[in-house]
C-alpha cells in the first residue's frame, strides 16, 4: 500500500514539475552592407516578424519608413539564404496621424487579419509622443491604438528621447499583444549604470477588441557589467516575444562607446508573470509605489557564442520571432540586428538562428 502510494505521489510530483528551456545557437547569416532592394537600402532592421511563411521587418529610418518582406531558407538547421521579396512603404499622405506623428519605427508584427502593427518611438526632444498603430498591407493608415497618458506626456520626468516603445509581440491567444519600452520613465526608475537601480521598464498588454491597454508588469534592467571605455553606457529592452501564456522571451542589450564593433552585450532572459506579480497599469509612478516585477531567467548570453559570429561580433539586436519547426521538432528562433546604416561605424546585417529545446 505505501509502495502504491509513493508511485502515486511521484507520479503527480513528475506531472506538475514545470519544465525549463534551454536556447541553443544554430547559425548565422550576415547580408552584406549597402546592398540596394528596389532603389532601398537593405539596412536598420530594427524588428521582425513571421507570418504566412513570410518574414516582415520594420526598417528604422524615419526619412523613408519602411518593411522589407522576404522569404528566408533554413535547412539542416542552417540560414541557406535569404531572398527579399518587396518593400511596403509606410508613407500615407492622406492620414493626419502620418503628418503630425515622427516615425521612428522599431517593432512590427502581423495580425489575425493579416494588418499590418508597428510601434514607433517618436521624436521626444522634438516635441513628438511615442505610438503604436496599425496598418494595412499596402502601408495605408488604419487606426491607432490608445496608449495610457503616462506614455504620452512628453515632459521632463516621462518617456525619454530614443526610449520608448521598442518591441512588440502578438499574445499567444490571438486576443491582443504586447508592447514593451525600451528604457525606463523618468517617474518609474533610473537608467542603468554600473551599480543595481531600481530601473523598471513597463510591458503593456493591448486588447485589440478595445483597443486600449487592459493590464501591465514591470521588468528590472540589469546593470552594466564591462568597463567604460567612452561617455555612452546604456542598457535597455530591444526585443520581446511572448513564448507561453505566463511567459516571454526579453532581448536585452547593453551598448558601451569606445569598444568600436564590439560594444554590444546582448542577453536573452526568460521573463515569467507570477501569481504575485503586480498589474502596474494604474500606477503612475513606480518610483513611488510597490511593486513586483516580472522573475527573471538568464537563458543566452551572446557572449558564450562570439567566437563562432562573424569577426567575433555580437551586433545591434533589436528582432526576435519564431521561426520554422525544425527537423529534430523543436521550435526555431530567429533574430536580427540594426545595422543602423553603418552610421556609427563597421556593423552587421547579421541574422542568428536559435533552437528552444525543451528539458
Amino acid at each position: 500500500m505505501r509502495y502504491n502510494l509513493l508511485i502515486i505521489f511521484l507520479l503527480i510530483f513528475s506531472s506538475c514539475k514545470k519544465k525549463s528551456i534551454k536556447l541553443n545557437y544554430l547559425d548565422e547569416h550576415v547580408v552584406g552592407d549597402s546592398i540596394l532592394f528596389k532603389n532601398n537600402m537593405v539596412g536598420g532592421l530594427s524588428g521582425i516578424d513571421y507570418s504566412n511563411n513570410k518574414y516582415y521587418m520594420v526598417v528604422d529610418d524615419s526619412s523613408n519608413p519602411r518593411i522589407l518582406v522576404s522569404k528566408i531558407a533554413i535547412e539542416q538547421n542552417k540560414i541557406s539564404t535569404i531572398n527579399f521579396i518587396d518593400v511596403i512603404s509606410v508613407k500615407d499622405t492622406t492620414s493626419l496621424f502620418f503628418k503630425n506623428n515622427a516615425l521612428d519605427l522599431e517593432s512590427i508584427f502581423i495580425d489575425n487579419e493579416n494588418n499590418i502593427n508597428l510601434t514607433s518611438e517618436g521624436n521626444i526632444n522634438g516635441g513628438k509622443r511615442p505610438s503604436v498603430f496599425v496598418i494595412d498591407s499596402l502601408g495605408k493608415f488604419k487606426k491607432e491604438v490608445k496608449i495610457p497618458s503616462y506614455f504620452k506626456n512628453i515632459d521632463l520626468g516621462k518617456p525619454k528621447h530614443n526610449a520608448a516603445f521598442e518591441s512588440s509581440t502578438k499574445s499567444i491567444d490571438k486576443s491582443g499583444f504586447w508592447v514593451a519600452m525600451e528604457g525606463p520613465l523618468g517617474v518609474d526608475g533610473e537608467e542603468p549604470t554600473f551599480e543595481v537601480t531600481n530601473s523598471p521598464i513597463r510591458i503593456s498588454y493591448f486588447d485589440s477588441t478595445s483597443n486600449k491597454a487592459t493590464k501591465q508588469y514591470a521588468y528590472q534592467l540589469e546593470k552594466i557589467d564591462k568597463p567604460a571605455k567612452g561617455n555612452i553606457n546604456l542598457n535597455g529592452v530591444t526585443a520581446i516575444l511572448q513564448y507561453t501564456n505566463d511567459s516571454f522571451f526579453v532581448v536585452e542589450r547593453i551598448y558601451q562607446s569606445g569598444y568600436g564593433s564590439h560594444g554590444n552585450t546582448v542577453r536573452i532572459f526568460k521573463a515569467t508573470v507570477q501569481s504575485n506579480t503586480t498589474n502596474t497599469l494604474e500606477i503612475q509612478s513606480l518610483k513611488k509605489e510597490k511593486f513586483i516585477s516580472l522573475k527573471k531567467e538568464l537563458l543566452f548570453d551572446f557572449t558564450s557564442v562570439k567566437e563562432k559570429l562573424t569577426g567575433g561580433i555580437i551586433d545591434n539586436i533589436e528582432g526576435i520571432t519564431f521561426g520554422p519547426t525544425l527537423p529534430n521538432g523543436n521550435q526555431s528562433l530567429l533574430l536580427v540586428s540594426d545595422d543602423n546604416f553603418q552610421k556609427y561605424g563597421k556593423q552587421l546585417n547579421q541574422f542568428i538562428l536559435l533552437e528552444i529545446v525543451n528539458k
